[in-house]
């Protein structure tokens, strides 16, 4: 009866140990965890961008309104015959 009590009580300490500080532990698990929370969250704010990504291409493709307001915008484009006036802040009230 005493040696049966010693060896269950070996075989439980051994495995609370790997449980504990062995390889795929509890602590690693854990890890593990946090890490796909946190590439999920990393991947729902790419899929957000590429969305918005997405949605400027087509309507870039389908309308010229957009393409003409990216092109006074960025490039500092103006059409035939217009008047382009900049106002700049005064820096110094």
């Amino acid at each position: 009866m005493r040696v049966t009590l010693v060896v269950l009580l070996a075989l439980f300490l051994a495995l609370q140990y790997r449980l504990w500080f062995g390889k795929n532990s509890l602590p690693d698990y854990w890890r593990l965890q946090q890490e796909v929370s946190n590439q999920k969250n990393t991947n729902e704010n790419l899929e957000r961008r590429n969305q918005l990504i997405y949605a400027d291409i087509e309507d870039l493709r389908e309308g010229e309104d957009a393409l003409e307001e990216r092109a006074r915008n960025e490039l500092g484009m103006v059409k035939k015959d217009e008047i382009f006036f900049r106002l700049v802040p005064d820096r110094n009230p």
